[in-house]
């Protein structure tokens, strides 16, 4: 999930810094330290949006920069368990597909794909379902389940555990896909009734020709 977040820091403004509009200087080195890092309490930090209130600078001596406590506006992506998200797949592998989710990628496992037993193609690349025609390739637009969450310092060392194993996930055509095979089947158990009472029917009408 995103949110808009604000926070109260120190930052350390070196003497190639002060020249300028100290809130400029402040943007700048605040993009520079946060953007791209992931801290607990606020998930990833996606951009810094905006400097607010900023307190008097302090020097310390031996050190010729100046410190400024300041208010951090920025943007925030915390993904949380069980919490439903859409995404785009990025690669499809033997083990699983890749999706991208706002600013970090998750796994898909093979056996949370979907319900049904399915093909890896590596030709495609990606998963084809043996009973149900799904499709699975690079590029689909997918809403998957979150399942598992380990956030460590920074987004390439970070994982995420999703699943489409459950009513309404994955791809919006799945549903489509899943309407015209139960109207097959559905189709072919109407036929299959069909000749059955005419077999009864043929079966009573003779019986009553022999009791004649």
């Amino acid at each position: 999930m995103f949110y808009k977040t604000k926070i109260i820091d120190k930052v350390r403004v070196p003497p190639k810094k002060l020249g300028t509009k100290i809130k400029d200087s402040l943007l700048d080195i605040c993009r520079e330290d946060y953007e791209g890092r992931i801290k607990d309490e606020y998930g990833v930090i996606i951009a810094i949006t905006g400097i607010g209130e900023v307190g008097v600078g302090h020097v310390i001596p031996g050190d010729g920069a100046a410190y400024y406590e300041a208010e951090i506006e920025m943007l925030t992506y915390k993904p949380h368990v069980q919490e439903i998200t859409r995404g785009t797949i990025t690669e499809a592998t033997e083990f699983g597909a890749f999706v991208r989710i706002g600013p970090i990628e998750g796994l898909i496992h093979v056996s949370q794909i979907m319900d049904d037993y399915i093909n890896y193609d590596a030709k495609l690349p990606g998963f084809l379902g043996k009973k149900t025609d799904r499709k699975l390739i690079p590029e689909d637009n997918v809403l998957a389940r979150i399942v598992t969450i380990s956030l460590k310092g920074d987004t390439s060392s970070s994982k995420i555990g999703l699943t489409m194993r459950q009513p309404f996930l994955g791809k919006s055509d799945w549903a489509k896909v899943d309407e015209k095979g139960d109207k097959k089947e559905a189709k072919g158990k109407g036929k299959k009734g069909a000749d059955k009472e005419e077999k009864a029917e043929k079966k009573e009408s003779k019986a009553k020709e022999d009791k004649k």
